[in-house]
């Protein structure tokens, strides 16, 4: 290609570059402003957007969830974004780092849930058990997220219902909640233990599995977008050097 055509390349791939990661800076800041309110107003969000309590995050907390991922994204669509306009090395450099760390995370998270289905709910387990024990039946919105859950999903607790083993609803009610018994109240150990209700993770993990593809294709369309974002901030790194 001669000079011109080189240049017209190069500016053409920043600007993409440019409006690309602006957008995902927006993004960004977005879902941080949501997970603040969320944190702040949880029931609000709920009452809104109650439909959205099947979903997998409510194993977790969602506020936690939207403000770690708001804040990544607006570190990467920063540094694309003000390195690409910049025409900065540095920068560019550490927006190939990041989303780099972050492509190599998402392939070892999904090789230990593909592959280490056992360990994955093991950790799982471990980090959401004792928070389910502490929160559910004492913070509002997390009863709300778990309540709405258990009942749409037909599920009761992580694992089984002895996740409310010791836990502050049991200690308030010394009952488990009613959808560990089908929703027949009062819901005894000996009830509960004969009606052995699924836990959340396999329903959800049998949920997942039903829509795998639909998943794999979502995974296979990060993915392509994480290496093309690598690949065009290396082009732009490296053309610098030929200005």
């Amino acid at each position: 290609l001669s000079p011109g055509a080189k240049m017209g390349c190069f500016t053409f791939i920043k600007v993409m570059m440019i409006l690309f990661n602006l957008a995902i800076f927006l993004s960004g800041g977005t879902l941080l402003g949501v997970g603040i309110w969320v944190k702040v107003d949880g029931q609000s969000f709920m009452d809104i957007f109650g439909a959205l309590s099947s979903s997998v995050l409510q194993v977790v907390n969602v506020s936690y969830v939207l403000i770690v991922i708001g804040a990544i994204l607006l570190v990467i669509g920063f540094l694309g974004c003000y390195g690409a306009q910049k025409e900065s090395k540095c920068l560019l450099m550490m927006f190939f780092s990041v989303v780099l760390i972050i492509f190599i995370a998402e392939i070892a998270v999904a090789v230990v849930a593909l592959v280490y289905t056992s360990l994955a709910e093991s950790l799982l387990s471990a980090v959401v058990t004792p928070v389910l024990k502490e929160q559910y039946g004492q913070d509002a919105t997390f009863t709300t997220i778990w309540n709405t859950t258990m009942t749409k999903v037909h599920c009761c607790g992580l694992n089984n219902y002895t996740d409310f083993n010791d836990s502050v609803w049991y200690e308030k009610h010394g009952t488990y909640p009613p959808q560990c018994c089908d929703s027949v109240e009062p819901c005894t150990a000996a009830l509960a233990g004969q009606r052995n209700v699924t836990g959340c993770f396999d329903q959800i993990l049998e949920e997942i599995r039903t829509n795998a593809g639909v998943a794999g294709g979502v995974a296979a369309g990060i993915a392509a977008l994480e290496i093309a974002a690598m690949a065009v901030s290396m082009y732009l790194y490296c053309r610098l050097d030929e200005k």
